[in-house]
């Protein structure tokens, strides 16, 4: 008697048609594959405004000289936080050590502290200057402003970023430089008026169009 060759069984239980779509979808998704890890998506850099940036009211309690900078003043500045702040700035060529003690000036917060010729300093006042930095004057606030109150830039709104991120996205250095006095001496970021709870942040003395910072 002949032998009957048995037939193998498919351990998959498919039929040829089933295996043969079953392949064919396999070979699709393959050729998928690349086209999806190749298409990345363009998140926009994102854009900062000037608030981004923590300027606040702050009164200088005392102020001396750096003992090996010749163009430093070392100050205490008390912007209505639990204690002063310790803040260093080149304003020796343009000012005496009385012109500093109880002046009300704008402090930029938000900036990593800096060892400024070995004196930890937390922050920058801020002042005018013409375009040669031949002429330095403080930008105030008006009289009766609260010490440590935010100034705003007309209905521009937002939060302070964090110190890191200003040093890391370098926005400081994106900022500055529309930040700027008008005809009057008025400090204004893109036309946009510094102001606070009782008027306009000004030029100590009215320089005109000149840079901030």
């Amino acid at each position: 008697a002949g032998k009957v060759e048995a037939k193998q069984k498919d351990p998959s239980g498919l039929t040829a048609e089933q295996k043969a779509a079953a392949a064919e979808k396999r070979a699709k998704k393959k050729a998928e594959k690349p086209a999806k890890a190749g298409k990345k998506t363009n998140t926009p850099a994102a854009v900062f405004d000037i608030t981004a940036l923590d300027i606040r009211v702050g009164k200088i309690l005392k102020a001396w000289h750096h003992e090996s900078a010749e163009k430093l003043f070392c100050e205490e500045i008390d912007l209505g936080e639990e204690k002063p702040r310790q803040i260093a700035s080149g304003l020796r060529p343009f000012y005496k050590t009385e012109d500093l003690v109880n002046r009300y000036v704008l402090v930029l917060c938000n900036l990593k502290s800096r060892n400024l010729v070995g004196f930890p300093s937390h922050g920058m006042v801020l002042c005018a200057s013409n375009s040669d930095h031949t002429k330095v004057e403080f930008v105030v606030p008006p009289s009766d402003v609260p010490l440590g109150e935010r100034v705003a830039f007309g209905d521009l709104q937002g939060d302070p970023e964090p110190d890191n991120k200003i040093a890391k996205k370098k926005i400081l250095e994106k900022l500055l430089p529309d930040l700027k006095t008008t005809t009057d001496g008025t400090v204004t970021w893109k036309d946009h008026i510094a102001q606070t709870s009782n008027g306009a942040v000004k030029a100590i003395n009215g320089m005109a169009n000149a840079s901030v910072g």
